[in-house]
């Protein structure tokens, strides 16, 4: 359980992960921390969930790797639902979250403990060739930049690590299919087995 603080942070950051997922998510990641592993979280957006994950580095010596392009997913440009104009750079007319990202991480004291890495996730991934503890996956929500999440870092944990995927709605009428499908994806490959459920929060451990 984080520490009152941390929580208070985390509820005041701007983003979208409800505090009972984000609990949830914090337990998988302080499990999964006690390989000695970087954490990694694919899809950062204003560092709300980045937070949590910080936290649980800083407690276990670790550290957590953050991969954004910081542009916004396909959701969050003009014209979407979740378009927010107040994380739009005025001089190029992009989204930015970056500067928000950082300063979440600041006002909460845990800049220290995250390596925010800002580039396209399949692009981070074909470069890191180190075992990870444990890989969140909340990026695009669209088929392609799912898989290519899915694809890129699965791999990549350790025995005993964790991946966790969010936005998983089972019932269409929920939500979108696309981390659905990567999380059936994950069971089908025999690789990982299922240790949570928290809304749309699935929590899955890799095999020895």
């Amino acid at each position: 359980m984080p520490a009152p603080e941390i929580l208070s942070a985390f509820e005041a950051a701007k983003g979208f992960m409800p505090v009972k997922e984000g609990l949830a998510l914090y337990e998988a990641a302080a499990e999964a921390a006690k390989l000695g592993l970087p954490l990694l979280e694919v899809g950062s957006y204003c560092g709300r969930s980045t937070i949590l994950l910080a936290d649980v580095a800083r407690e276990a010596g670790t550290v957590v790797l953050t991969v954004d392009h910081h542009r916004g997913s396909e959701e969050q440009q003009p014209g979407w639902e979740y378009h927010d104009e107040t994380v739009v750079d005025p001089e190029v007319g992009l989204m930015d979250t970056l500067p928000t990202f950082r300063r979440t991480l600041h006002k909460a004291g845990l800049e220290d403990h995250v390596i925010a890495v800002v580039g396209r996730s399949p692009q981070v991934a074909k470069v890191w060739t180190g075992a990870l503890g444990f890989v969140f996956i909340d990026g695009g929500h669209t088929d392609e930049h799912a898989t290519a999440d899915y694809k890129g870092w699965a791999p990549k944990v350790a025995a005993g690590g964790i991946l966790v995927i969010h936005d998983v709605f089972p019932n269409p009428e929920d939500g979108g299919q696309a981390p659905y499908r990567i999380y059936c994806r994950a069971l089908e490959s025999g690789d990982f087995e299922e240790i949570s459920v928290t809304d749309s929060l699935r929590v899955l451990r890799r095999k020895p």
